[in-house]
């Protein structure tokens, strides 16, 4: 299981050094990654929050990258397109996918499956669904595609590890995010720490 960020080509992007990525694929985030992979993934995030100007959210900046960032740093509830994806490593089938309409931000869902409703969706094309079944969770990549679909079934205890895993792989991203806005964004450093704690809804737990 891991925190997966939905990545798009951003041609032109000149504010900050980043990585190549083909468009709509995926980063997964951890503890590990290039300064690269930091400032593209603060880059999509940071464009995933854009906004027409409105006065609420108090004047834009004139410099670039404070106006690139603007959204970002000052709306309460934020977006973050991806989600925790699930992957067989030994064979390599995915079993949830984060699809259209999913973010980061609703991660917590996966604690609702394990204590809560005892279950979760996680966007279209694919419907990724997470059911609890008793000691079991059941894993569907794509509830509307019938017999198909691949499917999963691990106990609940199991799971559970597996969505703790993942929760500490977002800490130590944005730990390291951190560190990189110090180097690269010293002017907003702190602003964008906060902000990707919002972002990735690890602010007050």
């Amino acid at each position: 299981m891991q925190p997966v960020l939905e990545i798009v080509a951003a041609d032109g992007f000149a504010l900050w050094p980043i990585g190549e990525h083909e468009s709509y694929g995926c980063l997964a985030l951890h503890g590990q990654l290039t300064p690269e992979q930091v400032g593209t993934a603060i880059m999509r995030i940071a464009e995933c929050n854009t906004f027409e100007p409105e006065e609420e959210h108090g004047p834009c900046p004139g410099d670039p990258i404070g106006v690139f960032l603007h959204g970002m740093l000052t709306m309460p509830d934020l977006l973050a397109a991806g989600g925790f994806r699930v992957t067989d490593d030994a064979t390599g089938s995915v079993f949830i996918d984060p699809g259209c309409c999913n973010g980061l931000e609703t991660w917590r869902e996966w604690l609702e499956v394990l204590d809560g409703t005892g279950w979760a969706s996680f966007g279209h094309d694919p419907s990724s669904m997470a059911e609890r079944v008793g000691d079991i969770v059941r894993l569907t990549l794509d509830v509307h595609a019938g017999d198909g679909s691949p499917v999963i079934e691990l106990p609940v205890d199991e799971v559970r590890a597996l969505v703790f895993g993942a929760q500490q792989d977002l800490r130590d991203f944005h730990d390291l995010a951190g560190s990189w806005a110090e180097d690269h964004l010293p002017t907003f450093a702190t602003a964008v720490t906060a902000a990707l704690a919002r972002a990735l809804d690890l602010d007050s737990h």
